[in-house]
């Protein structure tokens, strides 16, 4: 098995497990399961913020660990502070060193946060509204077109925003009505190589309406501001940070650029 099939393969026996040991019922009684959610789609509309969707995650399949023993509440309130559009939390425990507690620890901002996990059950998608997530992901490369419009038609009826990523032309019938924002994955899941071209070879297919966001592999204010131009109007950025002693000086020192070279 590839690196993603690997992945989905353990998903499917952990969501198993936490169905019985913490059924939907319990999900839903959660405090944060009630709240309003807030919109990714109009923070990263905003002109006032930089786009930057900054991620927290601890390690990955490729990389392995990047910043063992990370506090999410202390990086993910760094990034809120100096202007980031979204934030974006890893709750897989076994690939990624997350987990849903760093989510909850996450909350404590008052900007989107999208759960990053590999959704395949519509009852991850109840854990993440009970966690404090307001957008969920779903990837087309492990979803048929079927599975995705019953998963997003599911988190809007919980008032959840829907980002789909995709890495490929092949991927793009995945896009749905209930889809908010797309998502462009520079890294193929299937081999972890990393092409920020991809993006740029998508954007024009994507349709009009659709919020479009690069992800992975963006580490230098130059790609930012060509895939601007490109018409993206999300990044997500998570390794470029994270793999700093301080994550959150280090996103400030790219929000800084940012701004100068866009001026």
């Amino acid at each position: 098995m590839n690196i993603l099939e690997t992945i989905i393969a353990e998903k499917r026996r952990e969501v198993a497990g936490c169905k019985q040991n913490y059924p939907v019922g319990l999900l839903e009684k959660m405090t944060e399961f009630s709240r309003t959610t807030l919109s990714l789609r109009q923070y990263l509309a905003d002109p006032s913020k930089t786009g930057i969707i900054a991620e927290f995650k601890r390690k990955s399949p490729s990389k392995g660990w990047i910043h063992e023993g990370a506090d999410p509440e202390v990086i993910t309130a760094a990034y809120t502070a100096h202007g980031a559009s979204g934030l974006s939390v890893l709750t897989d425990e076994n690939f990624f060193g997350g987990s849903l507690p760093d989510l909850q620890k996450a909350r404590q901002n008052s900007i989107p946060i999208l759960r990053k996990e590999f959704i395949i059950d519509d009852y991850q998608i109840v854990e993440a509204k009970a966690y404090g997530a307001d957008v969920i992901l779903l990837i087309a490369a492990n979803l048929s077109v079927t599975q995705v419009k019953s998963l997003a038609s599911t988190a809007k009826n919980l008032g959840l925003e829907v980002l789909l990523e995709i890495h490929d032309e092949g991927e793009l019938e995945h896009i749905c009505d209930a889809v908010d924002l797309v998502g462009v994955n520079n890294r193929n899941l299937k081999t972890f190589q990393v092409d920020i071209h991809t993006s740029i070879r998508l954007s024009k297919l994507i349709p009009e309406g659709k919020v479009k966001i690069s992800e992975s592999g963006i580490s230098e204010v130059a790609s930012v501001n060509r895939l601007k131009d490109a018409g993206f109007n999300g990044f997500l950025v998570g390794e470029n940070f994270m793999k700093a002693a301080e994550p959150g000086l280090a996103f400030a020192a790219f929000v800084k650029q940012l701004k100068e070279k866009r001026t």
